[in-house]
């Protein structure tokens, strides 16, 4: 069987570490050895954060697995991974004295990153869980089972190449430091609530699963940001006074 997971997130990975060195060559607002530092508490952040959430995702399966270690180590998820490599970059950013926003060269490489793994998700199929609900759409899809289902992998993949697209145009223009990343997390936090309720995932509170409430926090935190772009925007939408 094509490993179809495993070739999409070596080749999610290798193309965003490209264009992630691409934008770096254009200029990054901290030293080398300041970078590295923080991209290894980037890695280890999301290794830690991707496995966490994916333990919370089902309560009741995690601990009737609790003493199996390859489902311990085993299933990851992005929402996870982003936020618990933002955090760890944090709080390695507080301990090291670094008071600059260094996320903005990750935006682009991530987004597409995202769309180019979602496409391995995809044509994985039912084993790697990320399909959708039953759907009677033209272009639901069947993977095998029988009941055609919302490719919510495809609807990912294509919604962050317009992301990258948007933080592209975005980063020619004047922008606050740390605002490319930020509108990346905010924009992909907002979109996993909202399609993950095209997910069969366990509602865990409120008719909402434990990715949907990690999202949801994740956007408290931009919750400043947001309200100053949309400040911004508001002004620029005004007309001049004659």
């Amino acid at each position: 069987m094509f490993p179809a997971h495993a070739v999409f997130d070596a080749l999610a990975y290798f193309v965003g570490a490209r264009l992630y060195f691409v934008a770096r060559r254009r200029g990054d607002v901290i030293e080398s050895p300041t970078r590295w530092s923080v991209i290894t508490a980037a890695i280890l952040g999301a290794a830690i954060g991707s496995r966490l959430l994916f333990l919370l995702e089902d309560p009741a399966a995690t601990w009737a697995h609790h003493t199996d270690p390859l489902f311990l180590m085993g299933g990851k998820t992005v929402v996870g991974a982003l936020a618990g490599g933002w955090a760890a970059v944090e709080i390695t950013k507080k301990w090291i004295g670094v008071t600059q926003r260094t996320g903005d060269l990750f935006a682009v490489p991530l987004a597409i990153g995202i769309a180019i793994g979602r496409i391995g998700c995809f044509l994985t199929g039912l084993p790697d869980h990320t399909y959708g609900n039953p759907s009677t759409l033209p272009w639901a899809v069947d993977f095998g089972d029988g009941v055609p289902r919302h490719p919510v992998q495809l609807y990912e993949s294509a919604a962050m190449l317009m992301l990258a697209f948007a933080l592209s145009r975005w980063s020619r223009r004047p922008h606050v430091q740390g605002d490319l990343f930020r509108g990346f997390m905010a924009a992909y936090m907002a979109w996993r609530v909202l399609i993950d309720a095209l997910k069969p995932e366990v509602r865990v509170f409120a008719g909402l699963s434990s990715i949907q409430w990690a999202a949801l926090a994740v956007l408290l935190c931009c919750a400043h940001d947001v309200a100053r772009w949309i400040r911004r925007l508001s002004r620029q939408s005004l007309p001049e006074a004659p």
